[in-house]
């Protein structure tokens, strides 16, 4: 079952923080139990450090003791900051000589070219997965596109790949990874893993993260 669902706020980063975007953030039935009786109900909200002020509004179930958060369709899903910061990334590789070229351009002043070089690769390589995926998932928009971030957009006519990507695979997101859809890490060899939760608490004090 999923713990993380979308939310079309049409909003933008910016907007989204200012005008307080979660407090918009509806779930009127429990995806447990969607004929009620199980006490579903609202459980704060949860912040992301990046963008600054970012908050996650989440809802609780307690007959199946499970979390459910609606991420804004600006977020990268269990990455830090949007999908427009990500894409940048890749975009930004696609057109230098080479990855550590990228990561040289990208870096601030105050990290090093390896430090940089892994941040990148971190971004790049989900997402070059992701494209390969959705190539083949989508042959009506995409066929015979290339896999790459630059490729799609130019197919697509848009500004921003992984943006409309997400509205187009809305219902196949919990099936594909992050940070475009909502699919959870795989368990570890001989373990099991259930299904990646939200903390529990309650919110952090005024003006935390």
């Amino acid at each position: 079952m999923p713990v993380q669902l979308r939310f079309t706020s049409g909003l933008s980063s910016a907007d989204y923080v200012t005008g307080e975007g979660w407090r918009l953030a509806t779930l009127s039935r429990c995806p447990l139990h969607p004929h009620g009786g199980c006490g579903f109900a609202g459980h704060g909200t949860y912040p992301r450090v990046n963008p600054p002020g970012t908050r996650i509004a989440r809802w609780y179930c307690p007959t199946g003791h499970c979390t459910f958060s609606l991420l804004p369709d600006h977020l990268g899903a269990r990455f830090p900051g949007t999908l427009s910061e990500i894409e940048q990334v890749v975009a930004t590789v696609e057109q230098a000589p080479s990855l550590e070229a990228a990561a040289d351009r990208l870096r601030g002043d105050d990290i090093t070219l390896p430090s940089a070089v892994r941040w990148v690769r971190r971004r790049v390589a989900p997402v070059r997965r992701l494209l390969t995926s959705v190539v083949g998932l989508f042959p009506q928009w995409l066929q015979g596109c290339v896999p790459q971030i630059i490729a799609v957009r130019e197919r697509l006519a848009c500004d921003e790949a992984l943006m409309l990507l997400r509205a187009l695979a809305a219902m196949q997101l919990q099936s594909l990874a992050p940070p475009l859809g909502f699919l959870p890490p795989p368990p570890l060899a001989g373990e099991h893993q259930p299904a990646v939760q939200h903390h529990m608490g309650p919110d952090p004090p005024a003006g935390f993260g």
